[in-house]
């Protein structure tokens, strides 16, 4: 089978299995573009990208450019004569980045497009319920997850599975993926197609701070899909008050139950042995937590952690 040479484009652990797919194949890794080290933390300390870590390791040329048209960049790169770019979990691209290889450049999106467009495609597939999703390897083209799709695979979604799990899951799914798809490409026996006219696509925005604030007053069902597709990272919260100090709450996973009640949504019953908050259409409990300042904890341990629930009301 014919050997492609890669340039791979990527940064967090989900883009470092496809490098390490792809490293592992016939096919040849001739440089990694990643982001720049940072430093973070109290001690500012230099982290590096976990693609960059593996490259590293696997003495792969390493380019952090802090501006992706920077010439003598797009120069070195020219240099390494790559067949085909591949992208996973990476930045904007500008088109002469895009277009210089021979074969094109493809992404690796974790959704069956061209549903879930855009930056949190696994959060919001488990947020609205899906029962399955998928990763797609397509074209870049200039418009944000819109270009030929190449090759596409169906992952059922588990029940109460939460995105970090799905993330897990589809991140082992999509390295093979993309690694058959270069061999598709090498071959030549994929062909492009175009993706499917949808009128209103299901769409997956970035997600700020805000937009993890749990919406009480919707049904059990939704809330508990909200906290699962939250969860563990950004993590969906609520407020707590605690006698006069405000504490945000992350919740990262829990049960419900339908049921009537006349309480207003929002509410909350919180003893030593349950803590339960009323939706549209029944209760809550959270099971695994972590108010501000604490460690994330079982709700065994949270409640223990009080010798009074008397001041604890919803904030």
């Amino acid at each position: 089978m014919k050997s492609l040479r890669v340039v791979f484009l990527g940064t967090p652990e989900f883009a470092k299995t496809s490098l390490e797919a792809i490293h592992h194949s016939h096919h040849e890794v001739v440089g990694v573009v990643t982001v720049a080290d940072k430093a973070s933390g109290r001690g500012q300390k230099i982290n590096q990208s976990p693609v960059k870590i593996f490259a590293v390791e696997n003495n792969i040329p390493v380019f952090q450019p802090e501006k992706l048209r920077n010439p003598d960049f797009l120069e070195e790169l020219r240099k390494l004569d790559a067949d085909v770019f591949v992208v996973v979990a990476f930045r904007m691209m500008p088109k002469v980045l895009f277009e210089m290889p021979r074969m094109g450049t493809f992404n690796l999106h974790a959704s069956l497009l061209p549903d879930y467009r855009g930056a949190a495609p696994i959060n919001y597939a488990v947020i609205n319920g899906e029962e399955k999703t998928g990763a797609t390897t397509f074209f870049i083209n200039e418009k944000i997850d819109e270009g030929n799709i190449l090759l596409q695979e169906e992952l059922s979604i588990l029940p109460d599975e939460n995105a970090g799990s799905l993330h897990d899951r589809l991140m082992e799914m999509g390295a093979k993926l993309v690694v058959k798809t270069l061999d598709g490409l090498a071959e030549n026996t994929i062909t492009e197609k175009p993706q499917p006219q949808v009128e209103q696509p299901k769409n997956a925005y970035k997600i700020f701070k805000e937009d993890t604030r749990i919406d009480w007053s919707r049904k059990s069902k939704e809330v508990h899909q909200f906290i699962l597709g939250m969860s563990p990272y950004p993590a969906a919260f609520t407020t707590l008050k605690i006698g006069e100090e405000e504490k945000g709450l992350k919740i990262f996973g829990g049960k419900f139950e339908v049921s009537n009640h006349d309480k207003v949504a929002g509410t909350l019953d919180i003893s030593k042995s349950e803590f339960k908050i009323y939706t549209q259409d029944g209760i809550y409990y959270p099971l695994e937590l972590q108010l501000e300042g604490k460690k994330r904890m079982n709700i065994k341990d949270f409640l223990n952690g009080f010798r009074s629930f008397d001041e604890i009301k919803m904030a």
